[in-house]
């Protein structure tokens, strides 16, 4: 297959995965379902390893990381449910005092942001902001998008994380490379877009920015400190998976000690999957248990944040369907070879794409999974460049704009009280500085040799 040819049928094919979401109004899974199998078909497969390059695809990827994902929504579920976020709120907050309250609040979103997706920690977050925004006299916008900033600069950067473990299996990179070199990225790019940024532009925003948004949507206060679990407790519990994640990959270089017992050991505790199952049945234990909750209330809030979950995983898998169409029909090997020819980096390429795909469809994790889907097979033609920071930079580029088809963008407007233009200037700038500030922590840390 021809390179320009090559090129055509992907940027169809992408311009019908659009089309298809936008317009035509389709679940991401059915409109990447649809668009693999014409970009077989158009490639000249047999309809027969059509459908089973797809099948395999989305097979591979749902394999590698569903369960991963199913027991970071259940530890997430037990820090909502049982006030653990407040605990560690309100804890930083009096650690930090008031004239570092925007500082705080980002170590909040930090924190947080590590067990829950951007949705459900920015629902947990938002009323204690107006709480503490009322506590202290602070305008409502320099207490909340300090959090808002580093929930979604989490979301992008760092496992468990949808779009993050997606692009994580697909360049086949090392969860413990991502996790470290990910919270030395994401420290950075959480200081620029959230604190620094959000002491530039409230006081450019009218005074009452925002200032109807707690009586129009009714937030409750936190609840009562006595009610919480300890701060100590609830930080072990939230670091427990990324300390064993961490801890298995460390193995890695220790020598010839790495076939020891106590090394199989740590390989074993530190696979994603069994790490986080074990801190998931340990914030059973800690968080629930430990607190008074019964086993049928645990067992309840598991089985209900798992529905929630089943778009998600089959949108992740049919991204790895399309990944494995563009593969099998050669597409990938003429775009690699187009991509080597032109000299772009690698690192530029993703962020690109992740971009203009975020720009397109408004999803972050459409975004990452599609991107991942089309560049892990060129990075499969060695470019040299870092799995790690390829999937770092995928994140940064997925969540790029903030554009008005997100619906991280209709979130923030409602829940904060602004309007479209001040949305504008804040989360959409604030997406912006992350994917930007991001990119160029990758560039640096690949000059570094990293």
């Amino acid at each position: 297959m021809s390179v320009g040819m090559a090129l055509l049928l992907a940027v169809v094919a992408i311009c019908v995965v659009v089309f298809l979401i936008e317009r035509v109004k389709l679940n991401p899974f059915l409109a990447l379902l649809i668009a693999s199998m014409l970009l077989g078909f158009a490639a000249g497969m047999p309809a027969s390893r059509v459908v089973a390059s797809f099948e395999g695809g989305a097979g591979q990827v749902l394999g590698q990381i569903a369960s991963v994902i199913a027991l970071g929504t259940m530890l997430g579920k037990m820090l909502e449910v049982s006030g653990g976020a407040d605990r560690i709120a309100m804890t930083v907050v009096a650690l930090a005092g008031p004239r570092r309250l925007d500082w705080a609040m980002m170590v909040i979103g930090l924190l947080v942001g590590l067990s829950v997706f951007f949705t459900v920690g920015f629902v947990i977050l938002v009323p204690l902001a107006f709480s503490i925004a009322r506590q202290t006299g602070r305008p409502i916008l320099h207490v909340a998008l300090p959090v808002t900033a580093a929930l979604s600069v989490v979301q992008g950067y760092m496992p468990p994380h949808p779009g993050t473990m997606f692009a994580l299996a697909a360049y086949h990179a090392d969860i413990g490379r991502v996790i470290w070199m990910g919270a030395v990225v994401s420290v950075p790019v959480a200081i620029i877009s959230g604190p620094l940024y959000t002491r530039f532009i409230v006081p450019r925003l009218p005074a009452d920015a925002g200032a109807g948004a707690e009586h129009a949507h009714g937030h409750d206060a936190p609840r009562a400190q006595a009610d919480l679990p300890g701060f100590g407790i609830t930080l072990f519990t939230i670091l427990a998976p990324m300390v064993l994640m961490l801890a298995g990959s460390a193995t890695r270089f220790m020598g010839p000690a790495a076939s020891s017992g106590w090394a199989v050991v740590l390989r074993f505790v530190g696979d994603p999957n069994v790490g986080l199952a074990l801190a998931a049945l340990l914030s059973f234990w800690t968080l629930g248990l430990r607190r008074g909750m019964t086993r049928e209330k645990i067992l309840a809030c598991s089985n209900e944040c798992l529905g929630p979950l089943a778009s998600l995983l089959l949108m992740i898998g049919a991204g790895g369907g399309f990944g494995a169409e563009l593969m099998d029909s050669g597409i990938s090997d003429a775009i690699a070879r187009a991509a080597v020819d032109m000299h772009v980096p690698l690192l530029f390429l993703a962020w690109g794409l992740a971009a203009g795909m975020r720009v397109a469809v408004g999803s972050a994790t459409v975004a990452m999974s599609t991107t991942a889907g089309i560049v892990a097979p060129i990075m499969a033609h060695g470019s040299g460049t870092s799995p790690e920071l390829l999937v770092l930079a995928t994140g940064a580029g997925a969540v790029m704009f903030g554009p008005m088809n997100d619906s991280g963008f209709w979130q923030v407007r409602d829940a904060l009280g602004l309007t479209v233009p001040q949305t504008l200037r804040t989360w959409s700038v604030i997406e912006t500085l992350i994917g930007l500030a991001g990119l160029v922590m990758c560039v640096l840390l690949g000059w570094c040799g990293l």
